[in-house]
């Protein structure tokens, strides 16, 4: 046998073995006996480089590391999922369905758990794979072919019969929960990082630049569907296209099940949730669709979601763990948080040793001792938080739980502002140091004064170094200060002082939403500029005068008061002007002069001309209110690709609609430039 043909019968016999182990579970040649097989083929490789070939086995080892991720534009978008949480909910899903098919219709549903990993799509050109692309916005993701070549349980040729000549084959990349467990276990072992849950790891895993590394990250892969094919290839319906994608050797889910009528889809999710904690990988619901291909073409999509699909979410993860202790963290307006120390516990997907208690009154309605056997929820990325106390487990000698009467930084006294929730360190942000670091880094963020490159870590080692104490000083640091810090060299110096000096001229918006008065956000800042036209009258103004600018209550315009009475603060901004810091000075605006004024707007969706704070920042200096959610008191969307569930909110309560197009027409009507 020529060397042509022993390649050729090596890479059948390997990806023969590899479906054998990785897709059907059920292998047929001990580990040694694969191990030669594969040894065999990389020698004879080495031997003749010539012969190598894109789908042989020996590829999924990873090549040479990458220099980036390529763009893909997906020939069929990927759709997101409308979902819901409820039965009720699903029933009017399917109603919705009905009513578009015709009540008489018939309708199969077919259902699969919802693998909590990373959507991929798979493109096979002539049964060989020729591209893997990551989901991205829906409509662009990233080529990550190289490392998706190592993951076992992706196909690299297809050598079943009536593969379509082009096809893409969309599915999930996954952690097994057992893998996921034994890699951070060598991680430890090893003195190496530990991944932080199985969906991070293969996120993490899938856009590591070295495909060698991807190929040492326990990784494999369900299939859900197809994204188009070409070739003539017609069938029915959804089951249809998963039995002949197992019958061309893709992984699909075992626990997959098509049902006739709402009553067999219930049980099923009520069966797949006691299961859950046994499939051995995270869901995070169960994905239904209307299984026929013809209906799911009738129904279509209403923006970016089919009609035809829904994704049922499954309650957060709750675990019980024992309350270790409770310690008080401040915050840059002084607030003064209770935060749980708990015996470390497994939950949502994470091991989880902290969680909030918000505040006292949270503490007094929970009844939280130290010592409580706890109920802890973490509903996907959201912070942990305790939610209930298991009274019939508390020892004897559990402790309840005392607000401190110092502040645990700067030792000011803690106060409470009447019958308020919130406790609040009375040494400000110029006295205590955890209100410094806080403030500072609330001053140089994105939507203040955006000094590029000041990040939290280099704010705080030079806050520890005594080289920062408030904001005025960021400006008068020196290069020699900068590179004497931990990883901090010449060049990077020199681009944190070019981008502070950049920062010099701003907006006055910008300005008093760096000062980080409390409650004064981006809106009700750029409302006040509007308003005052420029800091002087601002600082001047009292109760009365500010309490007529669009969006100030009582409340903060006390805050406002108080903060401008402060000698410290005054000082501050004085430095801060004295430093360099300018902003062009406007004529103050009267109530009503502003052409959007008392309209609430929402933006969804990506935008591509402007950023999302580029827009919110046009909106708000034209009058408007920019709002996080659709209600029947908005007066306008402006909607994006990938616009979801505030476009089909604003559809439903026929609030008006408009494109990016429309929308920069419009700010260029009102004589905005948004070149």
């Amino acid at each position: 046998m020529n060397v042509e043909a022993r390649l050729a019968e090596l890479r059948a016999l390997i990806h023969h073995h590899n479906h054998r182990y990785h897709v059907l579970d059920d292998p047929e040649i001990a580990d040694v006996e694969y191990d030669a097989l594969f040894d065999e083929l990389l020698a004879l490789e080495a031997d003749h480089p010539e012969l190598v070939t894109s789908d042989s086995p020996s590829q999924r080892v990873g090549g040479a590391p990458l220099d980036g991720f390529r763009a893909v534009s997906h020939e069929r978008p990927m759709l997101s999922l409308e979902k819901c949480t409820t039965v009720e909910a699903l029933e009017e899903w399917l109603k919705r369905c009905r009513n578009r098919l015709g009540d008489d219709v018939p309708i199969a549903l077919a259902c699969e758990p919802k693998i909590d990993g990373v959507a991929v799509a798979l493109v096979y050109e002539d049964g060989v794979l020729t591209q893997a692309a990551t989901r991205g916005d829906g409509t662009t993701g990233e080529d990550i072919t190289a490392n998706v070549r190592t993951i076992k349980a992706v196909p690299l040729r297809l050598a079943a019969d009536g593969v379509p000549q082009r096809m893409e084959v969309r599915g999930e990349i996954y952690m097994p929960l057992a893998a996921f467990e034994r890699f951070n276990d060598q991680a430890r072992r090893n003195g190496t990082k530990a991944l932080i849950n199985p969906r991070n790891g293969a996120a993490g895993s899938l856009r590591q630049l070295d495909p060698k590394l991807t190929a040492q990250r326990p990784l494999t892969m369900f299939c859900y569907g197809l994204g188009w094919a070409d070739g003539g290839w017609a069938p029915a319906s959804h089951t249809e296209v998963m039995e002949a994608l197992r019958g061309w050797g893709f992984r699909t889910n075992a626990d997959a099940r098509a049902f006739e009528g709402i009553e067999g889809v219930e049980a099923y999710l009520d069966d797949l949730l006691a299961r859950r904690d046994t499939l051995g990988y995270d869901i995070d619901g169960v994905v239904i669709k209307v299984d026929a291909l013809a209906q799911q073409e009738t129904l279509g999509t209403v923006t970016r979601k089919p009609r035809w699909a829904i994704a049922f979410k499954y309650p957060a993860e709750e675990a019980t763990t024992r309350l270790l202790d409770v310690e008080f963290q401040v915050g840059r307006t002084g607030a003064v948080t209770p935060v749980a120390r708990l015996e470390p516990v497994f939950v949502g997907g994470v091991t989880v040793s902290n969680a909030t208690l918000h505040n006292m009154d949270e503490i007094t309605r929970l009844d939280v001792h130290i010592g409580d056997t706890v109920m802890v929820r973490r509903a996907g990325d959201v912070i942990p938080q305790v939610v209930k106390v298991v009274a019939g487990k508390r020892p004897r000698d559990a402790r309840p739980v005392v607000l401190p009467d110092r502040c645990p930084v700067c030792g000011s006294e803690i106060v409470r502002a009447g019958d308020g929730a919130v406790a609040r360190c009375s040494g400000g942000v110029l006295r205590c140091e955890a209100q410094r670091k806080e403030g500072l880094k609330h001053f140089a963020s994105r939507l203040a004064m955006d000094i590029e490159g000041l990040g939290d870590k280099l704010l705080e080692q030079l806050v520890d170094a005594g080289a920062v104490t408030d904001p005025s000083d960021i400006y008068r640091l020196e290069l020699d200060t900068l590179v004497a810090l931990p990883r901090m060299g010449q060049k990077s110096g020199e681009n944190v002082l070019a981008a502070i000096d950049h920062s010099r001229r701003t907006t006055l918006a910008r300005f008093i939403y760096a000062l980080g008065i409390r409650e004064v956000g981006e809106a009700t800042a750029s409302n006040l500029a509007g308003h005052f036209g420029d800091l002087a009258p601002l600082m001047r103004a009292d109760q009365e005068a500010l309490e007529a600018v669009d969006d100030v209550g009582p409340v903060v315009a006390r805050n406002i008061v108080d903060y401008f009475a402060d000698p410290l603060h005054v000082e501050m901004i004085e430095r801060l002007i004295q430093a360099g810091i300018v902003w062009d000075v406007a004529a103050p605006l009267e109530a009503g002069s502003r052409p959007l004024e008392g309209e609430t707007w929402v933006l969804t969706g990506t935008l591509e001309r402007l950023t999302r704070d580029q827009a919110k920042a046009h909106l708000t200096g034209l009058g408007a209110k920019v709002a996080g959610s659709v209600s029947k008191k908005t007066t306008q969307v402006v909607a994006g690709p990938g616009a979801g569930s505030k476009l089909e909110k604003a559809e439903t309560l026929g609030v008006p609609v408009m494109d990016e197009a429309a929308f920069l027409d419009r700010l260029e009507g009102y004589g905005v430039s948004v070149d």
